[in-house]
C-alpha cells in the first residue's frame, strides 16, 4: 500500500502590492498631464538644475504637484525597505501588514519631523532658509523615490537576488542624499552664513541625530 503525503500549497497575495504600482503610475501620469512642463524638468533634474533654479520658492512645498509625487515617494521607500528586510530574511516581501506598518511609519516620522522644524525654524527666525531647505530635500528624495519604483518592481516579482543589491541601492540612496546636502549649502551659502550656528544645530538636531537613532533602534531590535 502506497502512503501519499500531502503538502498543503501554500500561494502569496501578491494583488495588493500590483493594485500599489498601478496606482503609482497612475498617480504619476496624471501629474504629468497636469502639470507638464514641471514634470519634463523634474525628470531631467539629474541632467540640468533648471528645476531647482525655478521652483525654488517655499510655497511649492504644498502644491499638488509636490504631494502627488510625494504620495509616490512613500509608496516606492516603504516598498524597498519590506524588500530589503525580506532580502536579508527579517521579513516577508508579501506581507501587507508589515507594509502598513512601514508605510504608517515613515509617513508619521516626516511629518512629525517637517512640523517639529518648522516650529523650531519659527523660534530661530530661519522659517524661509528651512522651508527652502526641505523644498530642495523633498523635490531630490522624491526623484529618488521614482528611481527606486521600478526597481521594486523587479525586486517583488522575482526571487532569488543577491544580498548585494539592496546594499549597493542603499548606499547609491546615501550618496545622493549626500550630494543633496552639498548642493543645498552652496545654493543657500549666504544665508547659511549669516546662520552659521543655527544650521549647525538644525544639521544635527533633524537631519542626523533622528536618523541615528532609527538605525540604533533597528540595529539593537534585530540583534
Amino acid at each position: 500500500m502506497i502512503d501519499y503525503l500531502l503538502h498543503p500549497r501554500i500561494t502569496e497575495n501578491k494583488d495588493w502590492a500590483t493594485f500599489l504600482f498601478l496606482l503609482s503610475f497612475i498617480i504619476i501620469a496624471f501629474t504629468k498631464s497636469v502639470f507638464e512642463n514641471r514634470f519634463n524638468d523634474f525628470i531631467n533634474l539629474i541632467f540640468s538644475d533648471k528645476y531647482i533654479k525655478v521652483y525654488r520658492d517655499s510655497s511649492h512645498l504644498k502644491s499638488g504637484f509636490t504631494i502627488s509625487l510625494f504620495l509616490v515617494q512613500v509608496i516606492s521607500l516603504a516598498f524597498f525597505i519590506q524588500l530589503s528586510l525580506h532580502i536579508f530574511g527579517y521579513a516577508s516581501k508579501t506581507d501587507w501588514i508589515l507594509y502598513i506598518q512601514i508605510t504608517t511609519f515613515l509617513i508619521f516620522f516626516i511629518l512629525s519631523k517637517f512640523l517639529i522644524e518648522k516650529i523650531i525654524a519659527t523660534s530661530f527666525n530661519i522659517e524661509e532658509f528651512v522651508e527652502q531647505f526641505n523644498l530642495q530635500k523633498v523635490t531630490y528624495r522624491t526623484y529618488i523615490g521614482l528611481f527606486l519604483l521600478p526597481i521594486d518592481i523587479i525586486l517583488f516579482y522575482y526571487d532569488n537576488f543577491s544580498r548585494s543589491i539592496p546594499v549597493i541601492m542603499i548606499g547609491v540612496v546615501l550618496v545622493i542624499n549626500v550630494l543633496t546636502y552639498f548642493i543645498s549649502i552652496k545654493n543657500y551659502q549666504n544665508l547659511i552664513f549669516s546662520k552659521l550656528f543655527y544650521f549647525i544645530l538644525y544639521l544635527c538636531a533633524f537631519e542626523i541625530a533622528p536618523y541615528y537613532f532609527i538605525y540604533y533602534w533597528f540595529t539593537k531590535g534585530i540583534a
